[in-house]
């Protein structure tokens, strides 16, 4: 950082010189990982382009169809080319899938029938997805209501899949596995590709009829390889996180198997008409151009997290994962231990943004989570988990949950402020 960049962060922002001396000494720390990072980022760069050349994206695949969508060529190429990025048999990537919860339950609700057993190799799965299971609230039309059984096996305490407890749990019922890849609102570290291998490696040898269901959000392009690789049956995420690469303003995509992704696709929709219809209204060049910079945005994301690791664990806070260990989602984790630090936390990195700068996040009471939370997040996209975001919900131990960042500068400015709002707080020295 030369001398004319610290001056106009002192200036304009307000960050002092031992901020951003911390800062440094973090930049210094995690040289290397970067270069891992950004050797990553080119292959699967490489992996885009080789399947848009390949199913020979053309610009006549952007404009956008009304009504049904009939014969909608941009949307039929670009299920072709999520299907050959992750290896899978076919894809289904629509706007109109409105959350990573929403296609996860698409890929559900199409594939399981009454008295099956999903089985969660990953413990419980992210609060949004309690409802759509039926652990928690009314009913509604979840899983349970409709005569689906679900238990759960829990992760073993260094947070690694208990293939043992898995291959037990196992029983003539079980149709579907649901394996969470990224942590969530949980203190345990993300599941790799390769742990993902072993886990599908147990249960095939079991029963190759079982469905492995792996819930991709945050994990996208963060590996060179995707769980489908791995022998995951379907996978499923948001485009409003890391495929999405920060232009997509809504939807989720669903890849795999053909015959599963069929399903899914007679759930999004209705039996018979499946991925025949769907209008892209518009919405194809933005999904194309956006997926086409993710890896690089993903990139940038991953840079964000492993210096607000560096730097958290420099100011003495506990952090998962820690800067030098090998990450499979786009998530750092923040332990607080107090609430005042972690909504100043949060508060800070709002204030860090461009969109939104002005405002002061709060905890409320959200739809769909238990506790209170806090969400910083001044995104051009509402709700984006790509863009530069902080998440905790109000309980101890009171851990902050962020995640994104298009750009790396973007982080490093808001994790500067989070701390400048920690120290004015009196709640860190430097």
């Amino acid at each position: 950082m030369n001398i004319t960049c610290k001056n106009y962060l002192k200036q304009s922002f307000g960050i002092e010189e031992s901020i951003i001396e911390t800062a440094q000494a973090a930049e210094r720390e995690t040289s290397e990982i970067f270069k891992e990072i950004e050797a990553v980022r080119e292959l699967n760069q490489y992996k885009v382009i080789a399947a848009m050349q390949e199913h020979r994206l053309s610009d006549t695949h952007f404009g956008g169809t009304t009504g049904y969508g009939y014969d909608d060529r941009g949307r039929e190429v670009l299920d072709a080319v999520y299907a050959s990025i992750f290896k899978a048999e076919d894809a289904l990537v629509r706007h109109q899938i409105v959350a990573g919860t929403h296609a996860l339950a698409v890929a559900m609700f199409g594939n399981l029938r009454p008295g099956d057993e999903l089985l969660s190799a990953t413990g419980k799965p992210y609060d949004t997805l309690e409802e759509v299971i039926g652990i928690r609230g009314e009913g509604a039309g979840s899983l349970k209501e409709f005569g689906v059984d679900y238990r759960q096996v829990e992760l073993q305490n260094d947070g690694s899949i208990d293939l043992k407890g898995v291959q037990k749990a196992i029983g003539e019922k079980t149709a579907m596995v649901l394996i969470q890849r990224s942590r969530g609102y949980s203190w345990r570290p993300s599941i790799k590709v390769r742990e993902i291998k072993r886990l599908i490696d147990v249960i095939k040898e079991i029963r190759k009829d079982i469905i492995v269901l792996v819930d991709n959000c945050y994990g996208e392009f963060v590996e060179t390889e995707e769980p489908v690789e791995a022998g995951a049956d379907l996978v499923a995420g948001s485009l409003i996180k890391n495929p999405g690469g920060g232009l997509v303003p809504s939807g989720g995509y669903i890849a795999g198997k053909a015959k599963y992704v069929k399903n899914a696709a007679y759930r999004l929709t209705t039996p018979g008409l499946g991925k025949k219809v769907g209008a892209t209204l518009g919405n194809s060049r933005l999904m194309f151009q956006g997926l086409f910079l993710a890896p690089h945005v993903v990139a940038e994301s991953l840079k964000g997290a492993v210096f607000c690791s560096a730097v958290m664990h420099r100011l003495g806070f506990e952090t998962s994962p820690q800067p030098d260990q090998l990450r499979s989602d786009i998530i750092q984790a923040i332990k607080f231990n107090n609430p005042e630090s972690m909504i100043a936390f949060c508060q800070g990195i709002q204030k860090g943004s461009p969109v939104d700068a002005f405002v002061t996040p709060e905890p409320w009471k959200m739809p769909g989570y238990d506790s209170p939370v806090i969400m910083a997040a001044g995104a051009f996209i509402q709700g984006s988990s790509i863009e530069l975001s902080a998440d905790a919900p109000l309980k101890p131990p009171y851990t902050a949950y962020m995640q994104g960042g298009l750009v790396y500068e973007h982080v490093k400015l808001g994790v500067m402020i989070a701390l400048k709002y920690m120290k004015e707080r009196q709640l860190i020295r430097f």
